[in-house]
């Protein structure tokens, strides 16, 4: 991933509010976090500006949350960033770019579940109410996200080379077992429901060990339900992914949860790439991302040697 060359910080984002939304230009303008497609700057106490700055499909990503997110936020029982204002390409920033609602928390991969219960209720409660059929106009998920795991084989073959050859996987054989499985898994028969389609630790907001909001929406798309309860495995702590799974409706079948486990190897094992970049001091890494990884391949090959 490319980031793009433009520079930004609290003096752009004035400008561009003083262009185009002059009745918030006024509002403190401070950095929120730097993600991996957008940045995200808070704007007063209740908003933030939301811009994308990698040079792929950030872009889209953002128009897609700016149209959908409005349908899904009052259906859902946790805080979501709701868009109030779109901002469009200028001379200033060639991009489009949003004004949102500002949701209080600590990402998850910072500060992480220890309420495991309520944490895998409101999980569920939330995915339940997210998990509706969507209508035929919904995005199409990034790299299979929503469809089938059986697609992804090669994908996961080199992240688990390279995850092995970096040391970070004690058990390569077991992770393989878990994903040859979630392959050989039916697939989903259902409608295509809603998805969050990127929900790891650091798109999961705590506070007081439980969760209290979601964030980024930028992957929203329809599909699988699997491919967003494969959540349960990096967020909750030891034995609450079947707290999870008996609290969402409907409850999930096996063939539903063989393909949710292979979806969090995928996950886990992109955390433990992007983790061990950022240990190492390379762009774009996160080193708060390697724990809850590691955390959920041993979850998960726990279970696949029970």
């Amino acid at each position: 991933m490319a980031h793009t060359e433009i520079e930004i910080d609290a003096e752009l984002v004035r400008e561009l509010l003083r262009d185009q939304h002059p009745d918030l230009a006024d509002r403190p303008v401070r950095l929120g976090a730097r993600g991996w497609d957008n940045q995200l700057w808070r704007l007063g106490d209740d908003l933030a500006v939301r811009l994308p700055w990698a040079t792929g499909s950030a872009a889209t990503l953002l128009l897609n949350e700016h149209a959908w997110l409005p349908v899904l936020a009052p259906r859902l029982p946790l805080p979501i960033p709701v868009p109030k204002r779109l901002g469009e390409p200028s001379a200033l920033f060639p991009h489009p770019w949003i004004v949102t609602t500002w949701v209080p928390g600590e990402p998850a991969d910072r500060a992480p579940v220890t309420r495991a219960a309520e944490a895998a209720h409101a999980l569920a409660a939330f995915l339940t109410a997210l998990h509706r059929p969507a209508p035929g106009q919904a995005p199409t998920g990034r790299f299979g996200r929503g469809g089938p795991p059986a697609g992804h084989v090669e994908g996961l073959t080199a992240r688990l080379a390279e995850a092995t050859e970096l040391g970070l996987v004690p058990d390569p054989d077991a992770v393989r077992a878990v994903w040859e499985d979630a392959a050989a898994a039916p697939g989903w028969a259902g409608p295509a429901v809603w998805l969050h389609g990127d929900l790891h630790p650091a798109n999961v907001l705590t506070e007081d060990g439980t969760l209290c909001g979601v964030i980024d929406f930028g992957d929203v798309c329809a599909g699988d339900p699997a491919c967003d309860l494969a959540a349960a495995w990096s967020l909750l702590p030891d034995g609450a992914a079947d707290l999870f799974h008996a609290a969402y409706r409907p409850v999930p079948d096996a063939a539903t949860l063989r393909r949710a486990r292979g979806w969090a190897v995928w996950a886990a094992l992109g955390g433990l790439l992007i983790g061990e970049a950022g240990v190492r001091g390379r762009r774009g890494g996160k080193a708060t991302w390697g724990p809850p990884a590691r955390a959920a391949l041993r979850r998960l090959t726990a279970t696949a040697h029970a």
